[in-house]
């Protein structure tokens, strides 16, 4: 005679562990990712843009830590738009001369974009204003451990 096979095979300590890090893993991303919309909306309701849209502010903001102008490839590394979406906002940035446009050197087909003043200047003045915001959002619910925590564990998790 012969032992009857489980209909459901029985749960062990580590089909138990790796379900419960997976709901854990998904229940950590969720809450990062509603801090962050919670945290961007009020970040946009913010009266420090000067008539700039918060994605239009990225790009100035990218390009005001890169040492070099940078190709639009470059830019699209750190800024989350499609190249078609990032062409078109830079387009209207030139328009608006808060960028400008140069050939490439190395390449004809290929163009450097850089911050104009004006584009350094607003960044700058939007920046101050925007940084106490985030500044004040965050001090106000998390400890300074908290934040260093925070940063740690981002930093770990946007490594490529």
């Amino acid at each position: 005679m012969t032992a009857a096979t489980p209909l459901v095979p029985p749960t062990t300590t580590a089909d138990a562990l790796g379900r419960s890090r997976t709901v854990l893993a998904n229940e950590a991303w969720e809450a990062a990712l509603t801090a962050h919309a919670v945290l961007m909306r009020r970040f946009a309701e913010e009266d420090v843009w000067h008539g700039l849209s918060m994605r239009e502010y990225d790009v100035l903001y990218t390009l005001s830590k890169c040492e070099r102008p940078q190709r639009i490839g470059e830019l699209g590394r750190h800024v989350l738009l499609s190249q078609p979406a990032l062409s078109r906002l830079v387009d209207r940035l030139v328009d608006r001369r808060l960028l400008t446009r140069c050939a490439d050197p190395a390449d004809a087909r290929a163009a450097h974009i850089s911050l104009t003043t004006a584009g350094r200047a607003l960044q700058r003045e939007v920046g101050l204003a925007h940084g106490a915001a985030v500044a004040q959002a965050m001090t106000t619910v998390l400890t300074d451990e908290e934040l260093d925590l925070l940063r740690t564990l981002s930093l770990k998790l946007a490594q490529e």
